[in-house]
C-alpha cells in the first residue's frame, strides 16, 4: 500500500481528518438528539397515562 502522496499529502490527510470529525460530530449530535426526544416522549406518555387515570377515577 503506497501512502506517498507527494505535495498533496496535507490536503488528502486533512480531508480525511475533516471528514472523520464531521462524521463523529454528526453521530454524537444524533445520539444526543435521540436521547432527548426519547426523554420527552416518555414524559409525555407518563403525563397522558396520569390524565387518563384521573379521568377513570372521576
Amino acid at each position: 500500500m503506497d501512502l506517498n502522496m507527494g505535495k498533496y499529502a496535507f490536503f488528502v490527510w486533512g480531508s480525511y481528518g475533516v471528514t472523520a470529525l464531521a462524521l463523529l460530530s454528526l453521530t454524537v449530535l444524533s445520539v444526543r438528539a435521540h436521547r432527548e426526544r426519547a426523554r420527552k416522549l416518555r414524559a409525555l406518555q407518563e403525563t397522558l397515562a396520569a390524565e387518563k387515570a384521573q379521568k377513570v377515577d372521576a
